[in-house]
């Protein structure tokens, strides 16, 4: 096998905006991203009750510890179990930090495409990460609204496909998005699956062009 050691030199190393990774005669139909604020704060809300507790329970124990080994009464050489011990029960504290610090660097990279072909996501904090969903894969579109999303005015749409599923997070409208996203899918499964024979002229098949575009409506 030969190796093409262009590759790690020229552009497909180098895609870091949609408009790299866009095939010949793609065009976008809808760009988007998540709404900073609520993106955040989600990050801060989710398992934030179980920390607040499990953070309280750790500090209360590592007062005591350290009231009692002012007053002399506990060994100032078990802090070399009580350190390393606490470093490692905390981990659902520090879980909870990486998710804000996660959220707050990365969202800055999220950006979410609607092409005439297929749905694109842009993601990642040291690198950009690419992920595709094609519409003819596409089993379900559904829109989630929790506590926080309903606070921001946003909500979470969810796609599932046959070999993967994808949720656009933080959206505003986030109804109104998954109703036109379901209007393309449904589009192109009708396309794809019209009967040759009863093809209108100007609709020879499912290789052309999708021309119709809901977020122009």
């Amino acid at each position: 096998m030969q190796i093409d050691e262009k590759y790690f030199q020229e552009s497909q190393m180098q895609a870091n905006s949609v408009e790299d990774i866009l095939t010949a005669g793609e065009s976008k139909l809808w760009t988007g991203k998540p709404d900073k604020r609520a993106h955040v704060a989600a990050a801060i809300f989710k398992a934030l009750p179980i920390t607040i507790l499990w953070l309280i329970f750790d500090v209360g124990f590592i007062t005591g510890v350290s009231i009692g080994m002012s007053r002399g009464a506990i060994p100032l050489a078990i802090l070399g179990f009580i350190v390393p011990f606490f470093a490692i029960h905390l981990a659902p504290v520090w879980i909870w930090i990486a998710g804000i610090v996660k959220a707050s660097a990365g969202i800055k990279n999220i950006e979410y495409v609607f092409t005439d072909k297929r749905i694109i996501i842009r993601s990642g904090i040291i690198g950009i990460d690419f992920k595709f969903i094609y519409y003819n894969e596409i089993e379900s579109v559904n829109v989630k609204v929790n506590l926080t999303d309903k606070i921001f005015r946003v909500g979470d749409i969810y796609v599932n496909a046959k070999s993967s599923a994808a949720v656009l997070y933080d959206l505003h409208n986030p109804y109104e998005l998954a109703s036109k996203l379901q209007k393309i899918v449904q589009d192109i499964a009708t396309d794809i699956n019209y009967p040759n024979a009863l093809r209108p002229d100007y609709n020879p098949g499912y290789n052309t062009k999708y021309t119709d575009n809901p977020f122009e409506l």
